[in-house]
């Protein structure tokens, strides 16, 4: 199986069962941004208990790992769980909704995005793919959030609302962080 195969697969299998979902991360910066390498999808999902054995049945058990009591403990944690296809070795890490002030604002700036010829799938804002990479980059130190952000703001500049990042910088601490990185990409 190949990455834009599991993407198709992910998304069809979200829409299918009426579960609200948005690709972030690594493959969410490629969309918006420059091309690298990932392994995995990182999928935030609304994702209630009851859904799970649904959900579950798209992914059959002789090609793909699903781990029910692991899915049901991320949803009651509020935290995330992963669906791994061995024989490639991909993975799709899902991240339950929050449900905060920050995670009702992304899904209601999602965007549907036709990445796959044959399929739409629902993409967070180019906006808070950055955030997260912002946050991401703050708690681990990893350049590749940096690069992945360089990224965006080069190829998606035109689509970006810059005012919505600074906002949600200030409020989630990232403030300084931002005024870094947005001047560097600036080239000042």
């Amino acid at each position: 199986m190949e990455q834009d195969e599991l993407l198709r697969h992910a998304a069809r299998c979200f829409v299918e069962h009426g579960i609200r979902y948005f690709v972030t991360g690594a493959v969410a910066a490629i969309a918006y941004g420059e091309p690298r390498l990932t392994n995995d999808i990182d999928v935030v999902a609304d994702l209630d208990e009851d859904k799970i054995p649904r959900l579950k049945s798209c992914y059959p058990a002789e090609e793909f790992y699903f781990d029910e009591g692991s899915a049901g403990r991320a949803v009651r944690t509020r935290s995330k769980f992963n669906i791994i296809h061995p024989g490639s070795g991909l993975k799709i890490d899902i991240m339950i909704a929050r449900g905060d002030e920050f995670d009702q604002s992304r899904f209601r700036r999602v965007r549907r995005l036709k990445p796959l010829e044959d399929t739409e799938v629902d993409f967070a804002s180019p906006e808070d793919v950055i955030l997260k990479k912002l946050d991401f980059y703050r708690r681990g130190g990893s350049d590749k959030h940096l690069r992945d952000i360089a990224g965006i703001l080069k190829i998606s500049a035109d689509i970006i609302d810059l005012a919505y990042i600074e906002v949600w910088a200030r409020t989630l601490g990232l403030e300084e962080l931002w005024a870094s990185v947005s001047q560097k990409a600036r080239g000042s």
